[in-house]
């Protein structure tokens, strides 16, 4: 959205004239900025005064934004006081993750990012997703796309199947502690924030047709629960598992502070699972696939990204 400069306020104090941008909103657009290279890694982002002022939304829409990018670990140093910074870029180091039996399970940030690069040095890459808003998977993306662009991978064709909550079910989480008559506005905050995520990765993943003539297929699909788990099937070899941990904590939604049960999926545990690793794994791989089918196929139903 372009705000028209016409309607903007010198002082920053006036923005009645312009439309006010969400939390999500301002998120979308620093995500984006930072994984363009816009901003660095490293680099001090503009303090939150400025970015209210440029976006038209109050201070407090801001640090929501910015926290946000923080739980995607693209932010550090978030607060009120001194202007975040720019997360550095992963270390060679990360794309030695280890996967199969004896593997530590790490946090999806570590683990998933090099292990979906892994999967995009074949020719055809199918990866198909189980989660809760795909903020994950969008993350770990980016290194692939990035290694794409600099001609390190060339992948001829990619399939991306990806199932998510539908919008129509009463989410288990993120749910009120002790306020239920907020759960709707919690349900509203987490769906923008799904369709958002979702975008993105579509976005991203099509481009590559036009950039680089790759055969890019990205499939939604809504389910009528809740997943207690998150779920990576790499290739047809490789199995991702995780659960989602509910914590109790304490967050500011639409200017007020409300405590809430919710899980961080970006630090979930993340349980590797090769093909062909021992028997166990294996078994696990196969009965893996075979469950996310029979969900894709049976009561899964279309899934549109929008509000």
């Amino acid at each position: 959205m372009v705000v028209d400069p016409e309607h903007a306020s010198v002082s920053g104090r006036k923005r009645t004239q312009r439309p006010q941008r969400t939390h999500v909103q301002v998120a979308d657009e620093l995500r984006t900025r930072i994984r363009s290279g816009v901003l660095r890694p490293g680099q001090r982002m503009p303090t939150q005064a400025k970015l209210a002022d440029e976006f038209g939304v109050e201070r407090g829409a801001v640090r929501q934004a910015l926290r946000i990018l923080q739980s995607e670990h693209l932010l550090t140093n978030v607060s009120k006081g001194s202007p975040a910074t720019v997360a550095p870029v992963p270390g060679p180091e990360a794309a030695l993750v280890p996967a199969g039996p004896g593997a530590p399970p790490m946090p999806t940030t570590a683990a998933l990012a090099p292990r979906i690069a892994t999967a995009f040095a074949v020719p055809h890459v199918e990866i198909d997703a189980l989660c809760l808003t795909s903020v994950s998977l969008t993350l770990a993306i980016g290194e692939p796309l990035r290694r794409i662009h600099a001609g390190e991978l060339k992948p001829a064709k990619v399939d991306v199947r990806v199932l998510l909550p539908s919008r129509d079910i009463d989410l288990a989480f993120p749910t009120p502690v002790d306020a239920p008559a907020e759960h709707g506005r919690l349900q509203r905050r987490w769906l923008a924030h799904r369709n958002a995520q979702g975008q993105v990765l579509r976005h991203n993943l099509l481009a590559l047709r036009s950039s680089h003539g790759i055969d890019v297929h990205v499939t939604f699909r809504a389910l009528p629960f809740t997943p207690p788990v998150k779920l990576y099937l790499l290739n047809g070899v490789e199995a991702l598992f995780a659960y989602y941990t509910l914590t109790r904590r304490e967050e500011e939604v639409d200017h007020e502070q409300l405590e809430m049960y919710d899980a961080e999926g970006t630090r979930s545990m993340l349980f590797a699972f090769e093909q062909g690793a021992g028997l166990r794994d294996t078994t696990f791989v196969e009965q893996s696939h075979l469950w996310f089918n029979a969900l894709w196929e049976t009561i899964s139903s279309e899934l549109v990204l929008t509000p």
